[in-house]
């Protein structure tokens, strides 16, 4: 692919996003130009005039880039997504160009591995139900102990087995913070052959179902593929403890939603966390 000099290049920068904390500073843009002043780099605060932009940009940094939009940019070499996710841009037009396609991941490996673990604590501890009693003003001790099974009483993470299904950037962190608490790790990976040495045994993908009974809490951290959509259906919960509980901090996708309600009504696991759906 032959690449413009930054004299030659038009660089647009396009993400809104209801959250504003996911939206480029405006800074952004003058950033670029202190180290490259004679690129063009242009900062859209929201996608109203993207379609009069694309025709002569040679770098799209947006993390939102529509089938249709994407054959108006006829100049385009290189698509930066501001997400770690690149689902939404894998269409075939797109695949098939020779653009090319990078994220960001391991941008957010603190606040996903805190929140991993916060989300650990909340289920072990049982804070939930610990807050829906204190709303009824509540002295809930004993509830807490004697009104559920055994198996969801409140527990400790010290000795728990944690499986992470995907060990990228967050995963490893997640459990490096995972082991200073006791817990046990393992993971799953596409290939299994992750030398990692945060997990005690890590997994290909395909004895996935040989990993699932061990674990009493399964977090899910894969990307989303073709191969990963569904990976967590029906049979798979069913390989899990009763007493175990799922997190996804993943993609929906990833997860047969219907399966999960099912086994959360019929008590198959303890509960879920669900950073996205």
């Amino acid at each position: 692919m032959n690449r413009t000099q930054p004299a030659a290049t038009k660089l647009v920068i396009c993400v809104w996003h209801r959250f504003s904390l996911w939206n480029p500073p405006p800074e952004m843009p003058q950033r670029v130009r202190e180290r490259w002043p004679e690129m063009r780099a242009i900062h859209l605060p929201n996608y109203e005039n993207l379609d009069r932009e694309l025709p002569d940009t040679d770098i799209f940094v947006g993390f939102s880039l529509r089938p249709e939009q994407f054959t108006l940019a006829h100049k385009l070499k290189w698509i930066h997504s501001t997400a770690a996710a690149v689902g939404q841009l894998m269409y075939p037009e797109l695949r098939s160009s020779g653009i090319e396609l990078t994220n960001a991941s391991g941008i957010h490996i603190i606040p996903m591995s805190e929140h991993i673990i916060g989300t650990l604590v909340s289920l072990a501890r049982r804070f939930p139900d610990c807050v829906r009693y204190q709303q009824q003003s509540h002295w809930s001790q004993q509830d807490l102990w004697d009104g559920v099974p055994a198996r969801l009483r409140p527990r400790e993470l010290h000795g728990q087995t944690v499986l992470f299904i995907g060990f990228g950037s967050i995963g490893q962190e997640a459990a490096r913070l995972a082991r200073a608490l006791g817990m046990r790790i393992l993971a799953v990976t596409r290939s299994g052959g992750s030398n990692e040495p945060r997990a005690e045994q890590t997994l290909p993908a395909s004895r996935l179902h040989d990993a699932l009974p061990q674990a009493d809490f399964v977090v899910l951290a894969a990307p989303e593929t073709p191969e990963t959509r569904h990976m967590m259906g029906e049979h798979e919960f069913a390989l899990m403890k009763t007493s175990a509980y799922f997190i996804n901090v993943a993609r929906g996708a990833l997860v047969d939603e219907p399966a999960l309600v099912h086994a959360l009504q019929q008590r198959k696991i303890a509960g879920a966390a669900l950073d996205v759906t």
